[in-house]
């Protein structure tokens, strides 16, 4: 330490005792002064509230006393009385109350209760002997004061005395306090003003002891040089630390400088000459196993000449073999060992047997060096030596060991020889990983030969069991002949025994008769039976007819009605100021028109799609709560409107999340509650939810109303189409009657019913019952939970009646836009700029069209249109948009198909298309990699939104994805995988804080591992699908796990995609994210272009592809086999299905089907349903060819089996797209 240091640690120490003595001195005092304030100010306080509140009872018992003897009210000073003892009690109320809100320990908070409990009693008194006196009765009043009120008086007096004094011990034990506190403040300041002299002391008499000793040792130094005494090995003594010390250890590192300095330069010379003979070894050992095939040489080579290297005298080397469950390591090779039981080498070791056994067990060296000579001698011809070392080193590649070497020697191992020993084992591991993986393949190549020929015989000796199986049936044929010539002998024994029994002839001839005339009424039954049977065909016709034509005029409709609603609407909003107050009257009339209309249409088309059986349950799990307050907001404004009053009511009953399509359940609640309101003129309309505690687990719905009211014999024909409870012209209440008919069908397909409940004049109750499944049932975590969610996922159905088999009706041809049409709308491919933003838009109804374009360019686009498909996918190509709005339903080329080439060009899967239609097609939309979807006919306002969307996308330079995976090693893969500065990859290890991440922020797409820890993926994905604000977020499943059919279907309905982890799973799930985060290519690593590239090369995937072609037209199969073939494709085919079924029989190994539709024998439908039957065929793609243009033609495709479908005439381009796709999947 510095003298300075001393110093000032000395001077410094007396200074903090200073001030903890000053700062004591201050917390005592101010201790002293709150002491002061609790034992004086506090409780004095409280003191004088008590003799107060003593005070102020017997004030008002005088009082009382005065007012109570004087009988006559109007007699001077009785007014004046009662003030005053009406002013005393107020001022005891308030006094007690103090005392109470001051206590503070549990003896004085007791006694205060006592207090206030005596006070109340005494201020009950006092209001009954006033009120007795003003109403008169003194002497009932003077009664009342000697019964009891002056007993009461005592009991507060007493009461109060008693607080009193404990209030007055409590000032008293207060002072006795303080006195003590400042008896040992006086105490410890003595003590601590004694203890700084001490110190004080102490200090300096070390500072000066320091000093003295430090002139000392610098003495000695100078005295030592003069001396001559300073040669390097020369050092002065150190002990201690001031500046004294400083000068010696100076002196000491200038002799430490010279000495290290050359240790240094002999060190550096001996590192590099080590490191020169080790990089030398290892690569000649290097060079010498390159040229080794088999294990034997190999092994040989390695332990002769690591012997060498390391100067040892014995060498071994064991690999590791593994039979079954047992694993053992087997002697290979040795170097200077005779191999002869005597010689102590043993042929092989099990694991954790002897030192080679525990070196392979443990993975690390193992090193003897005493006691070797014990049992290892070194033999010559000369003589014998003792072993000075033995090692033995495992051989490990990959964290797993393959062999061990054992060495020993003479001479004991240096460092550099147990490195190079190390370095020698790991290029030994290489070797030999390489040539067992070499052994591997050929013992594989070896199998697949042996079983080819294995299933070679076994399909030769089936063969002969079908020989042997027809020759079966011949000798059974022969059995049968004889079995009918015994049957005539009977029946010729049986008609002699008839004549024999002429009685029973006559009974029998009667019995025909009545047989005869039972057989005439059965044909009249019969014949009433087809005439039935015909009516029924007929009324099923027309049905089917009807639903037809409605379907078809209501989607016809949708899109003319498109462009009014829209262009209304603008018309309506007058941005340029520019119509008179009437004509924007008249344009929110057509607009508020057009949008009856919507509806009317829309009520239409949802009542043909029931009665034609064409709506399926989209069934989920959905929250209550959410469904309610959409509801709620949705009938808020129309009950403010009518002023009626609107109330939703749950019971506690109700689950929070229901098992049903939430979309079905809204649009049926809706139409109960619009009927209730427009039938409520005041009153109001209620909806209830409850369960239902009887039969089976029901939740109702009920929707209550004050209205009108339905006659009883009218309550069931308004749930038949197009029917009111008032139908004349003169009625009330407009409406086409369809709502009701509606939602009575779509419960029907929920597995509910509807019940009305109504009296004229007084209101009506609709209440919706529908089956409810229980949560834990279907999400437990269990397996056994699992397979129970999977049979929830199909609702309840009512049974329907067989309805006789109908003629498909005629196809509907595609039409080809007219020439004059598509002049109509002028885009502006002449005008773009390098810089411009431009929009392609793919529509073919001409006014939807100029809307669009006109939308687009006021928000900045330039504007591309096309109004056929083929036109659309080539100006794509051509001029490469910053966004796509894509119409499906097209001439020439549908939108499905466009979609798909865009996905599969490189040059422009990365470009953001909007899809719109008027099928309800979201998630097809976004699993094909559509950025979003809207329904037609569209609002303006949607169509903003739409705009603001694409735009978003087109503006975000960065895109977000999430990465839902617990495996660390497998996390750092994917990542390294997908990163680059185009995507923010954002990590969660559990469900829980991957939806806290989803909910916190906008993900652009979602990868998910199905194997996490803390919930099934089932149970994430249903999390996610039910909040809406995520339900469009694309997601890939990444799983190792192969699924069951029912388990990839309900993946299927929640992911955009599932890739199973193989050899090629990281270039798809590159690809897949690349789609979803629509990426461009160019910008990515060159590194991560050529894995696409390679993956979405037009050749690679074709080459090799065994490809079943179904079809009965010979022209079609010839055409067809020539395109595929010209791609390297081996070519099948089948004219029906029964011999496409045959042909895969023989030929499992088939990569695709392409499957016509209409053929004899068995039709492409029948076909596809028998393939997907058998479990092998679960996952070969089948695409579905058709000459017919109806629009669910897709659907029953999809539902038949067919993973695509295209249209004929047949575009090449459209079908070597779609094979592509699959031979991927």
């Amino acid at each position: 330490m510095k003298i300075s240091t001393k110093l000032m640690a000395g001077f410094g120490l007396l200074f903090i005792l200073m001030f903890v003595l000053a700062g004591i001195g201050t917390t005592r005092i101010s201790s002293i002064d709150e002491s002061l304030d609790s034992a004086f100010v506090n409780r004095f306080n409280k003191t004088r509230l008590a003799y107060t509140a003593r005070s102020d009872v017997n004030s008002i018992a005088k009082y009382m006393a005065n007012l109570l003897l004087n009988s006559d009210p109007n007699q001077p000073g009785a007014k004046e009385n009662l003030a005053k003892a009406n002013t005393y009690k107020e001022k005891l109320k308030e006094g007690v109350a103090a005392l109470q809100k001051s206590a503070d320990s549990d003896v004085e908070k007791q006694l205060t209760y006592e207090t206030v409990k005596s006070t109340e009693n005494f201020m009950s008194y006092l209001n009954q002997a006033i009120e007795l006196y003003d109403n008169g009765k003194v002497a009932e009043a003077n009664k009342l004061r000697t019964d009891i009120g002056v007993s009461y008086q005592d009991q507060v007096t007493e009461s109060v005395d008693h607080l009193t004094q404990y209030l007055d011990d409590n000032v008293q034990k207060g002072i006795n306090e303080f006195k003590a506190s400042n008896s040992k403040t006086l105490l410890l300041t003595i003590l601590l003003t004694v203890a700084a002299l001490v110190i004080g002391l102490g200090i300096m008499y070390w500072i000066m002891r320091s000093l003295s000793r430090g002139l000392a040792l610098l003495t000695g130094m100078i005295k030592g040089f003069g001396n001559g005494r300073f040669d390097p090995g020369y050092r002065v003594e150190v002990t201690t630390t001031d500046e004294f010390g400083k000068v010696a250890e100076v002196f000491n590192v200038m002799a430490d400088d010279l000495e290290e300095l050359m240790h240094n330069e002999r060190t550096f010379n001996k590192q590099n000459e080590d490191q020169a003979w080790l990089k030398s070894n290892v690569a000649n050992m290097s060079m010498l196993l390159q040229d080794q095939t088999n294990m034997h040489d190999l092994t040989n080579s390695f332990i002769s000449e690591a012997s060498r290297m390391i100067g040892a005298t014995f060498g071994a080397v064991y690999l590791l073999e593994r039979e079954g469950m047992r694993t053992r390591l087997v002697l290979s090779s040795a170097y200077a060992f005779d191999k002869d039981p005597e010689d102590n080498l043993l042929p092989e070791f099990a694991l954790g047997q002897g030192l080679v056994g525990q070196a392979a067990a443990d993975g690390r060296r193992i090193m003897v060096q005493d006691e070797v000579d014990t049992y290892l001698t070194i033999q010559s011809s000369f003589g014998q030596l003792d072993a000075k070392y033995l090692v033995v080193e495992p051989v490990v590649s990959e964290e797993e060991v393959g062999a061990v070497v054992e060495f020993a020697g003479l001479k004991m191992l240096s460092e550099n020889e147990l490195d190079l020993l190390e370095q020698l084992t790991e290029n030994l591991a290489v070797s030999i990983g390489r040539i067992r993986s070499r052994e591997r393949v050929e013992e594989l190549l070896r199998m697949s030969q042996a079983l080819t020929e294995e299933l070679q015989s076994q399909s030769e000796e089936l063969i002969s069991q079908q020989e042997e199986l027809r020759t079966s049936n011949e000798k059974l044929e022969e059995q049968t002949k004889a079995l009918k010539a015994s049957e005539e002998l009977l029946q010729s024994q049986q008609e002699e025994l008839e004549q024999n029994n002429e009685e029973l002839l006559r009974k029998t001839k009667q019995l025909q008769t009545q047989v005869q005339e039972t057989e005439l009424a059965n044909r009249q039954i019969e014949e009433a039976k087809e005439a039935l049977e015909k009516q029924a065909f007929e009324l099923a016709m027309a049905s089917k007819y009807k639903s037809e034509f409605l379907a078809n005029m209501s989607h016809e409709l949708r899109t003319p009605l498109n462009s009014m609603l829209i262009l209304s609407q603008m018309l309506a909003e007058n941005k340029d100021s520019n119509l008179y107050d009437k004509q924007v009257e008249y344009a929110e009339t057509i607009h508020s028109s057009g949008s009856d209309l919507l509806k009317l249409i829309n009520d239409v088309l949802d009542l043909s799609k029931v009665e034609a059986g064409k709506v399926e349950v989209q069934a989920e799990y959905v929250l209550v709560p959410d469904i309610m307050e959409t509801i709620q907001r949705s009938f808020e404004q129309v009950a403010r409107k009518k002023a009626l009053g609107f109330e939703i009511t749950i019971d506690s009953g109700v689950p929070r999340m229901l098992y049903t399509d939430s979309m079905r359940l809204e649009q049926i609640l809706r139409n109960l509650l619009s009927n209730a309101f427009k039938f409520t003129s005041q009153g109001s309309v209620l909806l209830h939810v409850y369960p239902v505690k009887e039969g089976e687990p029901q939740i109702a719905f009920s929707v209550k109303d004050t209205g009108i009211g339905i006659a009883e014999e009218k309550q069931q024909i308004i749930f038949e189409a197009f029917q009111q409870a008032d139908g004349t012209t003169s009625r009330q209440f407009g409406g086409t009657g369809l709502g009701l008919s509606i939602s009575k069908q779509l419960a029907g397909l929920l597995g509910g019913t509807i019940e009305i409940c109504s009296r004229e004049g007084e209101g009506s109750t609709f209440t919706l019952f529908i089956p409810h499944r229980k949560y834990s049932e279907r999400v437990g975590g269990s397996a056994e939970a699992a397979a129970a969610g999977q049979e929830q996922q199909a609702l309840p159905l009512p049974d329907a009646p067989a309805v006789p088999q109908l003629p498909a009706p005629a196809p509907v041809p595609v039409k080809p836009v007219p020439k004059a049409a598509q002049r109509e709308v002028e885009d502006d491919r002449g005008s773009i700029t390098e810089n411009d933003k431009v929009l392609l838009i793919v529509e073919d109804d001409v006014h939807f069209m100029n809307v669009l374009v006109d939308m687009a360019r006021s928000r900045g686009f330039k504007a591309l249109v096309a109004m056929q498909g083929d036109i659309g996918l080539q100006m794509a190509k051509e001029y490469k948009p910053d966004g796509i709005i894509l119409d499906i339903q097209l001439p020439i080329v549908d939108g499905w198909s466009i979609l798909v080439q865009l996905k599969n060009n490189a040059e422009t899967r990365h470009i953001p298309v909007h899809v719109m239609s008027v099928v309800d097609e979201v998630h097809q939309g976004l699993s094909m990699g559509a950025i979003a979807y809207m329904r037609k006919p569209s609002s303006k306002d949607v169509l903003e939104q739409a705009f603001i969307e694409l735009e978003g996308f087109i503006d975000q330079n960065l895109r977000k994805l999430l990465l839902v995976e617990d495996d660390p090693v497998q996390m750092n893969n994917l990542i390294e995988l997908i990163r680059h500065d185009d995507v923010l990859i954002e990590v969660a290890t559990t469900a829980d804080e991957a939806i806290v991440k989803l909910r916190e922020r906008h993900f652009d797409c979602m990868v998910l591992d199905i194997g996490l820890a803390d919930h099934s993926a089932f149970d994430l994905l249903e999390r996610i699908k039910a909040e809406e604000e995520l339900r469009r977020l694309p997601i890939v499943i990444y799983t190792e796990k192969e699924y069951d059919k029912k388990d990839e279907m309900r993946l299927k309905k929640y992911a955009e995609s599932i890739i199973i982890k193989n050899v090629k799973s990281p270039e798809r799930l590159l690809d897949e994210t690349a789609l979803f985060l629509h990426r461009v290519e160019e910008t990515l690593p060159e590194e991560k272009k050529r894995i696409l590239q390679r993956l979405h090369s037009s050749e690679a995937v074709f080459a090799g592809k065994k490809v079943l072609l179904v079809d009965d037209d010979i022209r079609n199969v010839f055409a067809l086999s020539n395109l595929l073939e010209g791609y390297n494709m081996k070519v099948l085919f089948a004219e029906t299905g029964r011999q496409a079924l045959s042909i895969l029989e023989k030929e499992p190994d088939l990569d695709l089907v392409l499957m016509d539709i209409m053929m004899p024998e068995m039709d492409g439908y029948e076909a596809m349903k028998e393939i997907r039957s058998m479990p092998q065929f679960d996952n070969l793609p089948i695409i579905a060819l058709t000459a017919k243009a109806m629009r669910d033609d897709r659907e029953k495709c999809i539902r038949a089996g067919a993973s695509d479908y295209i249209t004929k005439p047949i575009n090449n381009d459209q079908l070597m797209s779609l094979i592509r796709v699959w031979l991927f999947k």
